[in-house]
């Protein structure tokens, strides 16, 4: 049930971005905001990355796009791509995606240092669930301002 949840969840990121120009995945929000579709993708890529293959998987990798953890960095698409984008969030979608389906069990545990606490492959999956509905939230109003276009 939950990986069914999380696949709806991501598939309706994918499909706000559908049809659309690069140029117009970058189109930002409103001033002062930096929030655009092509932000959110790479967000969640790193967003990915960090909870199912740091986290879960105890890689020792840096993020994405940010040496530094800095998750802002991502949300800067000014000279990004769809390509770019997309590639690197469905390459960290697969990973995330073998992690837990290998996994013993949705009791199996990670480390988060950042709360400085063991977390379970569950949590992580719940905690997904909510940053993408959150974020799908934003991309509905994105996309609706960028061409009129609402619902999931």
């Amino acid at each position: 049930m939950l990986r069914g949840f999380l696949d709806y969840q991501r598939a309706t990121l994918a499909m706000k971005c559908e049809g659309l120009t690069d140029e117009q995945l970058r189109l930002r929000s409103m001033p002062p905001s930096t929030l655009t579709l092509l932000g959110l993708v790479r967000h969640m890529a790193e967003v990915e990355r960090t909870w199912f293959r740091r986290v879960i998987g105890a890689e020792d990798i840096p993020l994405v796009w940010s040496d530094d953890f800095d998750f802002q960095v991502a949300y800067d698409a000014r000279n990004s791509t769809r390509s770019e984008a997309f590639d690197a969030w469905r390459s960290e979608v697969e990973h995330a995606r073998r992690i837990e389906q290998d996994a013993e069990s949705l009791d199996v545990t990670g480390h988060q240092a950042r709360w400085g606490e063991d977390v379970s492959l569950r949590l992580v999956m719940l905690h997904l669930l909510h940053e993408y509905a959150r974020h799908n939230g934003h991309a509905d109003f994105l996309r609706e301002g960028i061409d009129g276009v609402v619902g999931a």
